[in-house]
C-alpha cells in the first residue's frame, strides 16, 4: 500500500462499497479498529468528491407525463370547459 493513509482509506471505502457494504458499517468498523473519526470522515468526504466528479451530468431534465386510465384500461380524454375553448 502507499504511504498516504487518507488515500488508503478512500481506496478501502471504494473497494468495499462496490462489494455492497454500507458506508456507515465501514465507517464504524474502521473507528473500532483504531482509526480516528476525523480521518475516516475526511476519507468519506474525499470519496464523495471523487464519485461526484465521475458521475455523468444530466443534460436534459426528465419529463413526467400523467395519463388517466378508465376501468377498461383506455386513456381518458379531458375536454376543456366551454369558456376556456372560447376565451383560451
Amino acid at each position: 500500500m502507499s504511504d498516504n493513509p487518507k488515500k488508503n482509506l478512500v481506496d478501502y471505502f471504494r473497494k468495499n462499497l462496490k462489494k455492497g457494504y454500507t458506508e456507515e458499517s465501514l465507517k464504524w468498523s474502521l473507528i473500532s479498529q483504531g482509526y480516528s473519526r476525523v480521518a475516516v470522515e475526511l476519507a468519506i468526504i474525499q470519496l464523495h468528491k471523487e464519485l461526484a466528479a465521475k458521475a455523468p451530468v444530466l443534460k436534459d431534465k426528465p419529463t413526467i407525463k400523467y395519463e388517466i386510465i378508465d376501468e377498461h384500461n383506455q386513456p381518458v380524454v379531458i375536454k376543456k370547459p366551454w369558456w376556456k375553448r372560447i376565451f383560451g
